[in-house]
């Protein structure tokens, strides 16, 4: 209920309606039914009075509320992912302490892991850790988008404004995706540990690190083999259902189980693009593990920033394109 006695009032209960279309907002007018002011002459009485009337006041904007459901993407191309690379690289020297700050989550992650192994000579725990990166990496993804996001609308670039819409994302549908994620890396664990156990059960062995050459036997060839090839579709798998899961939930008013079916739907019906655009990413993440982790604060920023841009870029362009129907 908003009681009118200035425009600033009716003018509030617009922006009220127009953000919250459901609320109901009844306006109350204060002034007597032949009271006639204009703006004018409420100016100038203001200034007599010696302050400013609220109507010259600026009024907080609010900000517009997120579209619904997914929008129609176009079918992806070569020409996309240039052009997400190029926007990635632009933004990442753009804002070089946002980098660094976010992919250095995984950079810290990498190098904590490894001192609390080498200190305990324990790898049991690792399982912990890596169950619990899925709930903390998809919030420094969301970071990056954030940034891209905001370079593209020219919006200022102020921590308290990114780490804002970061902290939001705790009370929408990320979580939920989080927890998602962390429930296949379990899964993946279980089902390593038993084909661990059908191929090498009964080999003669205490430790994998002090019996190494086990695994060069026909039983320990037999189990890399199968395992590689489970632990690639659990991958695949993740990368189908958040590639474009993660950008829409920052983008669009959508449920994490609609982003997920539009994610991997539309990976499945483009999969060399889409699957090769994936084993870039995981090829240039491995090789950027290798110098002490270092090569993530390069490589993360980048393609973290580029995925948003290819996001974009097919939301964007015609939904029929030269190239083909477009993509829902």
């Amino acid at each position: 209920r908003v009681h009118r006695r200035r425009p600033a009032g009716l003018y509030f209960s617009l922006l009220i309606k127009k953000a919250f279309p459901g609320a109901d907002v009844a306006v109350y007018e204060r002034n007597r039914p032949d009271d006639t002011r204009n703006i004018d002459d409420m100016a100038d009485g203001a200034a007599k009075l010696g302050h400013r009337d609220p109507v010259e006041e600026p009024l907080p904007m609010t900000p517009a509320p997120l579209e619904h459901g997914a929008p129609p993407l176009a079918a992806v191309t070569l020409q996309d992912f240039a052009i997400a690379l190029r926007r990635g690289w632009d933004d990442l020297w753009a804002a070089p302490h946002y980098a660094v700050f976010f992919a250095g989550v995984w950079v810290l992650g990498g190098w904590i892991m490894v001192w609390v192994t080498e200190a305990t000579g324990q790898t049991y725990w690792l399982v912990f850790a890596a169950a619990g990166f899925p709930l903390i990496a998809p919030f420094a993804a969301t970071g990056l988008y954030e940034v891209s996001r905001r370079r593209a609308r020219e919006q200022a670039l102020d921590i308290k404004g990114v780490l804002g819409v970061v902290l939001q994302q705790s009370r929408r549908q990320l979580p939920s995706l989080s927890a998602v994620i962390v429930v296949i890396f379990l899964f993946w664990f279980f089902l390593a540990h038993m084909i661990f156990a059908l191929f090498l059960g009964l080999q003669p062995m205490t430790n994998i690190s002090t019996s190494v050459g086990v695994l060069l036997t026909p039983s320990g060839v037999s189990m890399l083999g199968v395992g590689t090839a489970v632990g690639a579709a659990f991958c695949v798998l993740l990368y189908m259902i958040c590639v474009l899961a993660l950008p829409l939930l920052l983008d669009r008013e959508i449920d994490f189980i609609t982003a997920m079916i539009t994610s991997f739907g539309y990976v499945s019906r483009q999969p060399v693009l889409m699957l090769g655009w994936g084993g870039v990413l995981a090829a240039f993440t491995l090789i950027s593990m290798v110098p002490g982790f270092f090569g993530l604060l390069l490589t993360l920023p980048v393609f973290g920033h580029a995925s948003w841009h290819l996001y974009a870029v097919l939301k964007e362009r015609e939904p029929v394109s030269s190239h083909g129907p477009a993509v829902a």
